[in-house]
C-alpha cells in the first residue's frame, strides 16, 4: 500500500487530495490542490478519476502534469489504482472592469520599426493559439497600413451588423478559428487612410468597442510600428495584459524595438513585456538544410530580451513558404506538421505560459490616465 493508504480505509478522497498536494505547477510554483486546479474527484473501488484545470489550453507542461498526478496516486495512495485524469483548461485573467468584460487577456504585438514581420507573426500566433482550443480575437490596430485581411484571405469581406442590447454591433469576421476586425475591411482596398491622430484613435476605439466579440481568452492587438497615438489610445482604453516585442537581428531594428518596449515599461504606462520574438534570424537554403546563414547578424533578439529582462520566446528563420502562405491567406501555423508550423506552436505555448505566470505573480494592469499640461 502507498504512503497515505491502509487496508481499512482503502482509497479515499482525502488521501487522493493529499497525494495531489505533492504535485506542483512548474510555472506557478505551488501545488495543484492549493491552486484550486483539482476538481471533481471521484472514487469507485480502485478507480480514481479527477479533473485538472490548467491555466491555458496551450500549456506546454500538460503531459508532465498528467504523468505527475498518476505517479503521485500510485506512489502515495495505491500502486494498483486505475487513475483517470481529465485535462481541461480555464484561461486565467486579472481583468475585472466593465470595458470588454468578456475578454480575458489583451496582448499587444509591437515592433519598433516596420518591415520586421510583425503582422505576419501576430496572425500566426493567433491561429496557433486558436488551434489549442482557446477562443482568440485579433484587432488590426495598424490603421494606416492594415494587412491582416490579406493574411487571412478576407480582403474582399465586409463585416455585418447585429443588435446587441439595443445597439448595432459589428460581427467580427472569422477565419482559421480567429475572430478578426480590421479597418481594411471597412474601407475600399484602394482607398488610402489619410487621417490625423485623433481620427485614427477613434477608429481603433470603434474596432474594439463596437464589435460583438463574445467570450475571448486572448485578444491580440497588431500595433502599428513605433510609438504614437494608437499606442497611447490602447493603454488608455483597456488594461493591457502584456506586450510581445518583434525584432530582427540587426542593430537598428533592435534599437528601435527597445524604444518601443520601453514605452510599455515606462512608469506611467507599466505594461509587462511578455517576451521577445526574433524574426528573420537566419536563412536555411533548401538544398543545404543543415546550414544556417545569419544574413542580418546574430544574437540581436537575445540581447534585447536580456536588456528588457524578458524571455526570448523564439527565433524564426527566413523562409519562402511564410510569404507564400501569407499572400494566399493561409498562415503557416495552420500546418502544425511543418517545421515552421511547429515553431509557431512552440512560440504560442511559451507565450501562453508567460501570460499565466504574469497573471499569477504581477498585479493587474490599469487603464492609463494621460493628462496634458
Amino acid at each position: 500500500m502507498g504512503l497515505f493508504n491502509n487496508t481499512s480505509d482503502g482509497i479515499t478522497k482525502e488521501n487522493v487530495l493529499k497525494a495531489l498536494g505533492h504535485v506542483d505547477d512548474p510555472d506557478l510554483k505551488k501545488d495543484l490542490v492549493t491552486l484550486g486546479m483539482i476538481k471533481d474527484v471521484e472514487i469507485d473501488g480502485k478507480t480514481v478519476s479527477f479533473t485538472v484545470v490548467l491555466t491555458t489550453p496551450a500549456c506546454p507542461m500538460k503531459d508532465h502534469i498528467h504523468n505527475a498526478c498518476v505517479n503521485a496516486i500510485k506512489l502515495m495512495v495505491d500502486k494498483e489504482a486505475e487513475v483517470k485524469v481529465n485535462m481541461t483548461a480555464q484561461v486565467t485573467t486579472l481583468r475585472s472592469e466593465k470595458n470588454l468584460p468578456t475578454v480575458k487577456n489583451v496582448i499587444a504585438i509591437s515592433s519598433g520599426k516596420g518591415g520586421v514581420g510583425k503582422s505576419t507573426i501576430a496572425a500566426n500566433l493567433a491561429v496557433a493559439m486558436a488551434n489549442t482550443g482557446a477562443s482568440v480575437g485579433l484587432v488590426d490596430a495598424d490603421i494606416y497600413g492594415p494587412s491582416l485581411p490579406i493574411l487571412f484571405g478576407l480582403g474582399d469581406e465586409r463585416p455585418k451588423l447585429r443588435k446587441v442590447e439595443g445597439r448595432d454591433k459589428l460581427i467580427p469576421m472569422e477565419a482559421h478559428g480567429v475572430k478578426l476586425m480590421s479597418i481594411g475591411n471597412l474601407v475600399s482596398p484602394d482607398q488610402a487612410v489619410v487621417w490625423r491622430g485623433p481620427m485614427a484613435s477613434k477608429a481603433l476605439r470603434q474596432l474594439v468597442f463596437d464589435t460583438d466579440w463574445g467570450d475571448i481568452d486572448y485578444l491580440f492587438v497588431d500595433m502599428p510600428p513605433g510609438t504614437g497615438d494608437i499606442h497611447l489610445t490602447l493603454v488608455q482604453m483597456l488594461p493591457v495584459t502584456g506586450a510581445v516585442v518583434i525584432t530582427t537581428p540587426q542593430a537598428v531594428a533592435v534599437a528601435d524595438a527597445r524604444k518601443g518596449a520601453e514605452m510599455f515599461r515606462s512608469q506611467q504606462i507599466n505594461v509587462p513585456i511578455l517576451g521577445v520574438i526574433e524574426n528573420m534570424a537566419y536563412f536555411v537554403p533548401d538544398d543545404a538544410p543543415d546550414k544556417r546563414y545569419f544574413i542580418f547578424g546574430e544574437h540581436g533578439g537575445s540581447k534585447l530580451a536580456h536588456r528588457l529582462e524578458a524571455p526570448l520566446l523564439g527565433q524564426l528563420p527566413i523562409q519562402q513558404g511564410i510569404a507564400e502562405n501569407s499572400d494566399s491567406g493561409h498562415p503557416v501555423a495552420l500546418y502544425s506538421d511543418s517545421d515552421i508550423g511547429k515553431s509557431f506552436h512552440q512560440l504560442t505555448e511559451g507565450l501562453a505560459r508567460q501570460i499565466a505566470m504574469r497573471n499569477a505573480h504581477i498585479p493587474p494592469s490599469q487603464r492609463v490616465e494621460i493628462t496634458t499640461n
